[in-house]
């Protein structure tokens, strides 16, 4: 199981995969490690957790993506994401974001993805705003986001 843009392939973190990242000493957060412990518990949650995002070009991890576990009983389910800071301003959130929220839609499982960002986070907002998801909820903190199928 893989997604491929003209400058990424996207993967989902498993034990074996997870090592790509570990080879590089790629840290960006709990995001993999988490994900690994769900796979763990519920092997049936195979991309429902974190994916690495790797730059075709050179093979470098450049960050990870994904979600925040199964599908809601709404058939709803959040999307994250984080690109080591050296490749920001590039295109490829947006890129990656971009085929990611394809992903389950695809699958039948899921109605609507759901996000949400730092009301300071202007990049990542912009990366929503470009991938067509509404902004549907703001506090002090935080802008909520979605897109329906």
């Amino acid at each position: 199981m893989k997604l491929e843009t003209e400058r990424l392939e996207i993967i989902p973190c498993t034990e074996e995969t997870a090592q790509i990242a570990e080879k590089q000493s790629y840290d960006n957060g709990p995001q993999i490690s988490m994900s690994l412990e769900m796979l763990k518990a519920d092997p049936t949650s195979l991309g429902w957790g974190a994916w690495l995002v790797i730059k075709k070009s050179d093979g470098q991890v450049i960050g990870d993506i994904g979600f925040k576990g199964n599908p809601n009983v709404d058939k709803q389910v959040e999307v994250g994401y984080g690109l080591l800071k050296e490749y920001w301003s590039k295109g490829y959130a947006t890129e990656a974001v971009g085929a990611i929220i394809q992903w389950p839609f695809a699958t039948g499982k899921v109605d609507a993805i759901i996000a949400e960002t730092l009301s300071d986070n202007l990049g990542s907002m912009r990366v929503l705003e470009k991938l067509n998801m509404q902004r549907v909820g703001t506090s002090e903190q935080m802008v909520n986001w979605k897109l329906v199928k």
